[in-house]
């Protein structure tokens, strides 16, 4: 086979070259009629469900709206592309016409996976991307993450903002073009991952309140706009038929669920991870990665591979940055103990009440996990994007201090992920960017302005002038990531060192890897230990102060020391400041 579809139980379906069925699901609605371009209009037969169906003579590439009894033309909610934008519009796809180069790859087993999320539009589309992968299979990474894809308003938008879930966006390329970059991945022995949302809808194209307003809940609201129903089987089946699309039509290895604490019904995550893999084809490997603010470990002993462990980033940027704004108030007091603690067991907060969330207690026990259960960074699109000026770590950080983060990032047992341009010391900012018009531009800007007004070093003299326009052109060019000179090239060479040392001596031996223990070194560092699948126990010392504090000397050859002599001194005691160590006992 080279060819792949998923049959979709809605939307425009080729059921022979020129003949299309179509199907929506909108039941306040009694008459729907479907329109085709050059065509007359078909009206569409209505269940007792509300749902609407019909069949029309046309093929791949004819373009098609719904009209409501009102007048109103929507696009197709489940429409595979676009003709143009999300107002536009929907395009009929053949999905077996792109030619598969690679269809019989597998992909490759969690334990290998070294993340590298990016943003597609930053990089110049799918094309873009593409041309980038062979210098990151270069560079060791093992998966390519991508920022939301899905159709949004405008050409432009930091992927939260996404209207029509199962079109790509038309500014980054064609369906094909998304396809052709997938195979290429796999052709370098690349996993390719998606970044999919479920919580929320954008504010601008998103149709479905028209004819189907009970897709949304009147009872809850989220951060970001009103509550999906997830009581409903439609809006299950929906969303559960969009991840197996992914999957099954596009060949995608994983998915990453962004803020999944925001799905008030959380049972429908085990229910869909648990049909993802009854349906993936036997031995083809497919993993499943969560975006969890309340550390519900119960979904990773089920089938979900991992949750990103946003615990241990804000503990690591606190000891990098000193910041503790916000958030990181909560990781402010022992943060050297709450990294101990992210390192043997995963989250920080395991039912502990949190400051921040005004006393409420958070998380759940999580002891009994694999490291390879969560994913560790320093940076992500959140923890730049979110700022008021999308600043960099490097910004904040002390160089060798952030080389010996990297260092326990990298030779770490839980899986790394790496944000773009991090592996070459970018400074270019990750800024929030849109492309609205008129009054919702207006009321993003705005919003935006006021969302960091009583941040803490927002400087008075500062206006609210000084915060990026989301929607000017600029904000979104200038996060096209850039290497720091000299300073990008020798970070580069220590990211390749590590994949390479954590390709050739870690990876084989992470699958049934355990934590064995782990405690504060000094006040900002962690001494950790693991078992590894052979038996070898690798250790980890940090120091991310700049002062040296001791350490109990720790046993086996130096594996890989963050300044040179650092492997030496830890074998007396004392680890330098502004580093780390890595030495790993053979087995017995």
């Amino acid at each position: 086979m080279s060819g792949f579809a998923r049959d979709l139980p809605f939307g425009a379906t080729l059921i022979a070259p020129n003949l299309t069925r179509f199907r929506l699901w909108a039941p306040s609605q009694q008459h729907v009629a479907v329109e085709i371009e050059g065509q007359a209009a078909v009206a569409m037969m209505r269940s007792p469900e509300g749902w609407f169906e019909a069949e029309a003579p046309c093929g791949a590439g004819a373009r098609y709206r719904y009209r409501l009894a009102d007048g109103l033309a929507v696009p197709d909610p489940t429409s595979r592309a676009q003709a143009d934008d999300v107002h536009g519009p929907s395009m009929v796809v053949d999905p077996r016409a792109y030619r598969w180069k690679h269809p019989a790859w597998r992909g490759r087993p969690w334990h290998e996976t070294v993340l590298y999320e990016l943003h597609a539009g930053t990089l110049g589309g799918f094309a873009g991307v593409q041309a980038a992968l062979p210098g990151l299979a270069a560079l060791g990474v093992t998966a390519v993450e991508l920022m939301p894809i899905n159709d949004f308003p405008g050409r432009r938008n930091w992927g939260y903002d996404g209207v029509l879930p199962f079109a790509p966006d038309r500014s980054y390329g064609t369906p094909e073009e998304l396809k052709a970059l997938v195979d290429g991945a796999h052709g370098l022995g690349l996993m390719i991952f998606l970044d999919v949302v479920y919580n929320h809808f954008g504010p601008d194209g998103n149709y479905l309140a028209a004819y189907a307003p009970g897709f949304f809940r009147d009872d809850i609201t989220t951060p970001w706009g009103g509550a999906i129903d997830f009581r409903r089987p439609e809006i299950r089946r929906f969303f559960a038929e969009n991840a197996l699309y992914w999957l099954m039509e596009y060949r995608f290895d994983g998915l990453r669920f962004d803020a999944v604490h925001a799905i008030s019904e959380a049972d429908w995550l085990d229910e869909m991870a648990a049909e993802v893999r009854a349906t993936v084809e036997p031995g083809r490997h497919v993993h499943l990665v969560l975006e969890h603010d309340g550390n519900v470990s119960a979904h990773l002993r089920g089938d979900f591979d991992a949750q990103w462990n946003d615990d241990a980033h804000h503990v690591l940027h606190v000891l990098l940055s000193g910041q503790r704004d916000g958030y990181y108030s909560d990781y402010a007091v022992a943060p050297a103990d709450m990294l101990a603690r992210c390192l043997a067991q995963g989250f920080a907060y395991q039912g502990e009440r949190s400051a921040y969330r005004q006393g409420k207690p958070r998380g759940s026990p999580s002891d009994d996990l694999a490291p390879t259960a969560f994913v560790l960074f320093l940076q992500n699109h959140d923890q730049i994007g979110n700022r008021p000026f999308g600043d960099r770590l490097v910004e904040h950080a002390d160089p060798e201090a952030l080389e010996a983060a990297i260092t326990l990032q990298l030779l770490c047992p839980q899986i790394p992920l790496i944000f773009m341009g991090e592996e070459a010391a970018s400074r270019t900012p990750f800024l929030y960017f849109t492309d609205h018009h008129g009054e919702l531009a207006k009321a993003v800007r705005e919003g935006r302005r006021r969302e960091f007004a009583g941040f803490e070093g927002f400087q008075p003299d500062e206006t609210a002038d000084a915060i990026p326009d989301p929607n000017a052109p600029q904000t979104f060019e200038c996060c096209r990531p850039e290497a720091d000179g000299e300073q990008g090239v020798r970070r580069r060479v220590l990211y390749a060192k590590l994949l390479a040392l954590r390709a050739v001596v870690l990876m084989p031996q992470l699958e049934g890897a355990q934590a064995m223990a782990a405690h504060a070194a000094g006040v900002a560092g962690a001494l950790a230990r693991w078992r590894l699948a052979d038996a070898s126990v690798l250790t980890i010392a940090c120091n991310l102060g700049p002062e040296p504090c001791p350490i109990e000397p720790p046993d086996g050859r130096l594996l890989f020391e963050s300044r040179a002599g650092a492997g030496e001194q830890a074998l007396h005691g004392q680890l330098e400041g502004r580093a780390t160590v890595a030495f790993l006992e053979p087995p017995g």
